[in-house]
């Protein structure tokens, strides 16, 4: 395949990208071969007129449960037990890979190229990312973890994570996970909003320490890197002093704890969508409890603070939705965005920046996407207007190409009732 993309406005996705015109990217089976003038002779190619608008690379989600839906709920259902039932015999565990395949495919339609998979249902996410990749399913690049590590009574204990009680259970569970050949290891440590059953609490401390330090002991012995879902300021200490690599999701954070981000060279990925309903929607609409609401707002308010400080540090941070949450789809990463720009306060270009390529290079493939530079795989998104000026622009993309593959107008099946309520916090 060589195809011709012409007459498109060029953001490339580096820190300082700014519009560039008048220029041809030349694709070549699934990789940017250049970038030429607008006068290059294109005849062996098949031509692709954009019309003016814009092209930047593929959007890469960091923090996706593909299992989820996001569908809003009006009382806590039990993922524990639907996954023992959905796991229970072939038939229903075909169903449930092919909800999960359709999740994945959606990412893509939306303009998301690569996601980063942190708890799944059990060998689903390396299944889908292998057959992605051969071309069997149609989905973005996924970086996966498989099912997440956890204790009896932590964070989603039985569904997307493995209820382990010591460190023996703990290195046979990671030697099985291994055979699976994940891209990285996930370890839930504290608890979060939902299982929170007092004010104050949705970040408590549940993994042992010990247990900590023995799952980042083996899985850097393997070659894996380690994210933990943390949500408290102890946990985000605890977390980084005992070998994980990547914090997901936050707290307020002292500068004993940056000193602590910067000697073990971790990253934030920050995810303020799954809070933000909890935070700030109406009760009446959220179907949260004045507990949840005040923890939701805690979590919320605790995540922005966690940004800010990494930021103004130097602390490198990436950006995920937090996909399966309630009002958290597999079509909005885009929220994020805005969200990064409004509760952070950092700018447009920035917001796209971190979702592009910074994204790219703390998932460790910044050599392979990313950003629009010859040599890398064709990961790319048409846009009807100028991200710079509007990031709600995301929202439709005209046009995505993943690896060479080319879908013109996707469109992907919403929830109105996520986009009524989560539209109100656009601006």
């Amino acid at each position: 395949m060589k195809i011709a993309l012409t007459n498109g406005i060029i953001l490339d996705g580096t820190k300082e990208m700014k519009p560039i015109k008048n220029k041809i990217i030349l694709i070549e089976d699934t990789i940017i071969k250049d970038i030429v003038d607008e006068d290059y002779d294109c005849s062996d190619y098949e031509v692709i007129d954009l019309f003016g608008r814009y092209i930047m690379p593929g959007l890469i989600n960091m923090h996706v449960h593909i299992p989820g839906s996001g569908k809003p709920k009006k009382k806590q259902s039990d993922p524990a037990k639907l996954v023992d039932f959905l796991l229970s015999n072939p038939i229903t565990t075909r169903i449930a890979y092919k909800l999960c395949a359709n999740y994945a495919k959606t990412e893509l339609l939306s303009g998301v190229t690569t996601i980063r998979s942190v708890g799944g249902i059990a060998d689903f996410d390396t299944k889908l990312r292998d057959e992605i990749h051969d071309k069997k399913l149609l989905g973005p690049r996924i970086i996966a973890s498989n099912q997440a590590i956890t204790v009896p009574g932590g964070h989603m204990a039985g569904s997307v994570a493995a209820p382990l009680h010591n460190d023996e259970e703990v290195k046979e569970f990671m030697g099985k996970l291994i055979e699976q050949k994940p891209d990285l290891i996930k370890l839930m440590i504290t608890g979060g909003v939902l299982d929170a059953k007092e004010k104050g609490t949705p970040g408590e401390m549940k993994m042992p320490v010990g247990m900590i330090k023995t799952a980042c002991e083996e899985a850097h012995k393997n070659g894996y890197i380690v994210a933990a879902h943390v949500e408290s300021s102890e946990g985000v200490k605890i977390a980084l002093e005992n070998g994980v690599d990547s914090i997901e999701h936050g707290a307020k954070i002292d500068n004993e704890t940056i000193d602590l981000f910067k000697e073990k060279n971790a990253f934030l990925c920050t995810t303020l969508s799954p809070a933000l309903p909890y935070a700030l929607f109406d009760r009446s609409v959220s179907h949260a409890s004045e507990v949840e609401q005040y923890n939701g707002e805690m979590v919320f308010n605790g995540i922005i603070d966690c940004s800010k400080k990494a930021l103004k540090n130097d602390i490198p941070v990436a950006l995920g939705n937090d996909v399966g949450c309630p009002y958290i789809t597999h079509y909005d990463f885009w929220r994020e965005l805005v969200y990064f720009t409004k509760y952070v306060g950092v700018s447009k270009k920035f917001a796209l920046y971190t979702a592009t390529l910074r994204n790219a290079e703390l998932a460790g493939i910044g050599d392979i996407t990313g950003s629009i530079t010859p040599g890398k795989e064709a990961d790319l998104i048409v846009t009807p207007g100028n991200p710079l000026e509007d990031l709600t622009v995301l929202r439709n993309v005209k046009m995505v190409i993943a690896r060479g593959t080319i879908i013109k107008n996707p469109s992907v099946k919403r929830m109105p009732k996520c986009d009524q309520e989560l539209d109100k916090f656009l601006s």
